[in-house]
Parts: structure tokens; sequence; C-alpha cells
């Protein structure tokens, strides 16, 4: 054999091993820089592809009375997606889920239609279903299961339905805040979300756990408000709104003492279960007692007694001219009910005197006037929790037309909300303090301590016996004034009526309805409790339909926080029930409820007076107890000792008629 013949065998290999040797290192080139420079975008790509990570939403804290009622709580529950892409058979997959969600075909047509044409992987078709629905879903054919994606959720629940539904505010489709408490802490609430990783097939299905973030619950909150209380509030508020066809009603119950929220109620009010259908249903969800302003009227007249007392030198006995019932400046005339030549300063509050309460307002002026309202809290946003609250409306004396230190004496050209008057009525009842409201008595997280709320700081607006002396005037409101149906049963109470005739707009004019408000506080010697009662729309005075609201939640609140009784309890039998009749009581809770209904049916007029008879009250300023005592015995009348020391004041006051069957209260200080 030639030895040359074989050459181009030998070129055509070694040309093969050149070719073996570049395809090779080519290869290994590619493998370094596919292992070494593109490692982590490679990893990344495989990631996407069998790896899926899933937020796992944290639970809402919930929300509580301040004895552990639940309020509001968040319950799991599933909601429906789907994956478009992965539906072969339209038509048969809306059939399914129209029979099986009870949703309109070309709803569904629509959605999956939508989703098919932006090419989306993803869609919800209904978020929260029932048990029922989630049971049915999961029994679907395994062609179905493809394109089904079950997705767990929560959803907000309201056990008690409408109770304190302005308060709680509720929230949207994703658990988000939208109102109230909900809104106003919905960092508190919302917890943190976590996070969980699967290692998926081909088909997306889950095949291995890889990692998980557990989310953090919301924190749970405690309110300062009792559920037993709100029900109270809520019932007899909806009841005087509808009995005396007003268009709305609002409410605050607090403690003086700390500025704790006992009760909050607006009505109208809703279902926080039902979803908002809308804007207009938005606006009825208004928390109409811190956002809602109106004309206080004669309830002001206690604000503008408070200063007087403080900066002239009035005091309850001090004359005041009443010009029989008229005032008149410039062009406009200003009434009273009833005409009055003249009357005492407390007396003017008895009988709610506009006349008197503008020659007060006289002696104050416009700056320590202003001053003091500013103080009381007037003017300003109280500070609670919650938004939406509105400062309500107090015009500087600079923006003052001649006219406005009248009007402002008697709850004109003011406005105020629910809580701001709760605010301003506690300074009387806690010896003189304004004190910040609150709504919230704790927060929670799990593993973690509670974070109390604490009290503000208090501002003194009043001397302590001034306060004093203005609870010892209102509490004649009650007895011989416009506030006859606030008396409580069993407690001292004091307080003030109030009727402010509405402006409409339409029309520019007044019109006969008014806004009638009460706020008051019992007991008497150290309150525990005030509340204040407004009616929007009323045909009648405060006295009438404001007045018995604030007695039922004033007595409930009483009773809800084992307040002793300060006076006696006396029940007399109903002569209408005969023996042996199966719906008499002659004792129990029932019979004294009877012993302090009004049996009266004429209205109560804020400008009421009646013919009194009986024996004089005496001077007992400055005594002791014993002396008390003593003069008590000699004089064969009853009386009620309250605190320590000597005589500060008394009610009735010296020189009044003291009525059969009526006590006089004394009140000690050092």
């Amino acid at each position: 054999m030639d030895p040359y013949s074989a050459v181009p065998e030998i070129r055509r290999l070694r040309w093969l091993v050149r070719f073996a040797v570049l395809w090779s290192a080519i290869i290994v080139a590619r493998l370094m820089y596919l292992q070494v420079f593109k490692s982590e975008e490679l990893g990344r790509v495989a990631d996407s592809q069998q790896l899926r990570e899933q937020e796992i939403r944290a639970p809402r804290g919930a929300i509580t009375d301040r004895n552990g009622e639940e309020l509001a709580v968040s319950v799991p529950v599933d909601s429906l997606a789907i994956n478009p892409k992965k539906i072969k058979n339209v038509p048969l997959a809306v059939q399914q889920l129209s029979r099986i969600l009870n949703m309109d075909a070309k709803e569904l047509n629509a959605i999956i239609g939508e989703a098919k044409q932006a090419r989306r992987g993803f869609a919800w078709v209904k978020r929260k279903i029932t048990p029922q629905e989630s049971a049915a879903l999961r029994r679907l054919g395994k062609d179905s299961r493809e394109w089904v994606d079950i997705r767990q959720e929560s959803r907000r629940e309201y056990p008690h339905n409408e109770l304190a539904a302005h308060l709680l505010g509720f929230v949207d489709h994703a658990e988000h805040g939208v109102g109230g408490i909900e809104l106003s802490l919905q960092d508190d609430l919302e917890g943190i979300p976590g996070t969980v990783r699967m290692l998926t097939d081909v088909k997306h299905r889950g095949i291995d756990e890889l990692e998980t973030v557990a989310p953090v619950p919301g924190a749970n909150v405690a309110l300062t408000i009792d559920a037993r209380l709100q029900y109270v509030a809520d019932t007899e508020l909806k009841k005087a709104v509808i009995d005396h066809h007003c268009v709305s009603g609002t409410l605050v119950a607090m403690d003086p003492r700390n500025g704790e929220v006992l009760a909050m109620s607006t009505y109208p009010t809703f279902n926080p279960n039902v979803p908002l259908k809308g804007r207009n249903d938005l606006k009825s969800r208004l928390n109409r007692t811190i956002a809602v302003v109106n004309d206080p009227g004669s309830v002001f007249k206690m604000f503008t007694v408070g200063a007087a007392l403080e900066c002239t030198r009035l005091n309850a006995k001090s004359v005041i001219p009443c010009g029989n019932g008229v005032f008149r400046f410039g062009d406009q005339v200003i009434h009273d009910t009833h005409s009055y030549g003249a009357l005492t300063l407390e007396e003017v509050i008895w009988k709610s005197s506009n006349v008197g309460a503008i020659r007060i307002g006289s002696e104050v002026g416009k700056d320590n006037l202003y001053r003091y309202l500013r103080a009381f809290g007037f003017g300003a946003t109280t500070g609670i929790e919650l938004d939406g609250e509105s400062p309500g409306l107090l015009r500087p004396p600079a923006k003052w037309t001649a006219g406005s230190l009248y009007y402002v004496s008697f709850g004109h050209e003011v406005g105020t909300t629910t809580i701001q008057l709760a605010q301003a009525c506690s300074v009387f009842a806690n010896g003189g303090f304004r004190v910040k409201p609150k709504i919230v008595r704790w927060r929670q997280r799990e593993g973690e301590p509670r974070r109390m709320t604490a009290d503000s700081p208090r501002e003194q607006v009043l001397k302590k016996d001034t306060a004093i002396e203005m609870r010892r005037i209102s509490e004649g409101v009650v007895l011989y004034g416009t506030g006859k149906r606030a008396k409580l049963l069993g407690y001292t109470s004091g307080g003030k009526t109030g009727t402010a005739q509405m402006y409409d707009k339409e029309l520019r004019r007044y019109v006969k309805r008014y806004n009638s408000t009460y706020m008051g506080y019992a007991p008497l010697g150290d309150p525990t409790v005030v509340v204040v009662v407004t009616l929007d729309g009323s045909t009648e005075f405060g006295g009438v339909v404001a007045a018995p609201v604030f007695k039922e939640v004033a007595e409930a609140a009483l009773r809800v926080t084992a307040q002793e009784p300060d006076v006696p309890v006396e029940v007399k039998p109903d002569q209408s029930e005969k023996p042996g009749d199966p719906k008499a009581s002659p004792t129990g809770p029932a019979l004294l409820a009877k012993a302090n209904m009004v049996k009266s049916d004429e209205p109560v007029r804020e400008t009421s007076h009646e013919l009194i008879t009986g024996s004089l009250v005496p001077d007992l300023s400055g005594m002791s107890k014993r002396q008390v005592v003593e003069t008590s015995v000699q004089l064969g009348m009853p009386v009620e000792l309250v605190g320590k020391g000597i005589v500060r004041s008394q009610a009735p006051v010296a020189g009044s008629v003291l009525r059969e069957g009526e006590r006089i209260r004394v009140y000690f200080g050092r």
C-alpha cells in the first residue's frame, strides 16, 4: 500500500480532531459562561418556573368593649379565582360556576372573556364565598380543578350588627378600614402579611414547601365603651327619633373624670356587615356625634353663666333684668317665650331666659366670653381617636358683628358637635377641668404586653367652687325648671335643656323645626357620667324629647357602673292595677320603672313655671354637719349631706320654698 495514499484520511482525521477540540472548547466556554456569569439570572428563571410565592394575609385584630365583649372580629373564608388560560371549554365553565355560585352567566362570560383577551392567567370571580360553595367547587372534575383557584382570605364580622356601628366603622373587600375605629386604627388592626414559597411541577401543583414567613396578626383593641350601655343608648335614641318624627339623633355618654366615652350613638344607623352600596350609603355612615355641627341653643347658657361666675361680680342670687321678655338692639328684637321682668341668675338657667343670658353675657364681655368658650373646648377638635372630627364654629371676637355677643350668649352664631358638648359639660362635673375624650382603652399585639391609653393632662377652666355652684344651679333645671323629665330614679342630677330653631337654606328662613338638646350629669355630689343628647328636626323642645333619653341612659350608666343611689327611692303602688291582676307586680324593677314614668300628657315647655307652696329654706352656709343636723331637727326639714367640712352650698337655696316631700341637699367642702 502506498504510504501517501492515506494522507487524505489523516488530514480528515486531524480536521475532525481539531473540530472536536474546538467544539468541546465552545461547550466548556458556554458552560462556564452559564454556570459562572449567568448562574444568578438562570436561577431566577428556574425559580419563576418551579417556585410559587404566595402571600399569607395576617388576621385583622379584634375590637372589643371595655369588658371583652367582641364587637368586630375576622374569620377565615374562601374566595374564588380562576386561570382563564387553562379553561378549555368556556361555556361548560360558565355553566358550572353559575350553578354553584348563583351568579349571572353573562357576568361570568364577561369576566372570563376580558381576562382571556388580555391574556391574563388570573382573575377574581367571587370573593368570600360560603362554605357550601367552596365544598361544591372542590368536588368539580379533574379538568375543572386545573383552572379553579380557591384562596383563603378573611371576612370581617360584627356580631352585634348595628350596635355602635358609626363608632366601629367598617372595612372594604380587602379588609382595609373605611370609617370609625376601623379606619383611625388601621395601622394597629392590620397585621403584617407572611409568605410561603412552594416548589411546583409543570402544572404548578405544589410538591414541597420550601420556606414560610409567618404572618403577624393585627393588634387587638379594647374600646372604652360598655356594650350594655351602648345598647341602651342606641335603643333609646332610635325610639326618640322615631316617636318624635326627628330627622336624626346623636348621643354621647362619657366619664367626666378621665374622658372615657362609655357610649356613642348616631341614628339613623346601618349594619356594617352589609357591603357599601354607593356614595349615598357612605354619607349615611357618617359619625354625626363628631362630624355634624349644630346650633347648641340654650344649653350654651351654662357656659355663659360659668364664665360670669368666674370673671364678674355676679352670683346665683344676683338679679338680672329681663325687660319683660324683650331685648332690642338696632332694628333687631330678641324675645323670651314668657315675659319676665327680672330673674335671679340661677332662675335665668332654670327658666332658660334668652334676655337674661344676654344681660349676663354683656357683663362678661366679648373678649372674656370668647376666652372661656375656647377654654371649654369650643372652636377646636377634641382630639378623640376618630377621623373626620369637626372643630365646630366659634369665630374670634374680631369677626363678631354688633349683635354677636348677644346671640352667642344664648347659643346662636356658634356651632358645636355632640362630643364637644360632652367635653365642655364635663368641666362642671369634674370640678373645673377640661379632659380629652378618648375611645381606645388599650391595644395589644400577640405576645406583647397591653399598651394602655394614658389619660391626657387635664386643663383647669373653672375654680372648683364655681364648678360645684354650677352643678347646684343646674339641679334646679331638673327640680323646678325645663328639665323635669330628666329626673333620675334614686340619683341626683343636674343639666340643661336646649332648643335651637333650624334654618332652612332652601327657604332662606327659620322654620318650626328644632335641634333639641339635653346635657347633664349624675350623681350630683361626684358625677361619674355625663350624657349629651341631640335630636335634629324635632317639633318639640329639648325638655320634652331629649331629657327622657338622658334619664334612661344616665340611669343605665349608673347601674352598669354599680353606682350607689344617693337619694331614697320612693315607690308608690299603681292604683290602676287591681288585686289579682296577673300583670300587676307589687315589687321589683318593673314597678320601679312605672313609679318614675311621666304621667302627664302635657308638654313641658322651656319656659314653664308653676305655683309653689311650702316652708322657706334656711341659710345653712358656713355651718358644720352637726349644726346642720340640729337645724334640720328644729325646723322639721329633711336634709341630705354631701361631702366633708363646712357648708359651701345648698339646694334649694336659702329663701326659696321647700316643696312637700323635698329635702335640702347640703354640700360641704374644706
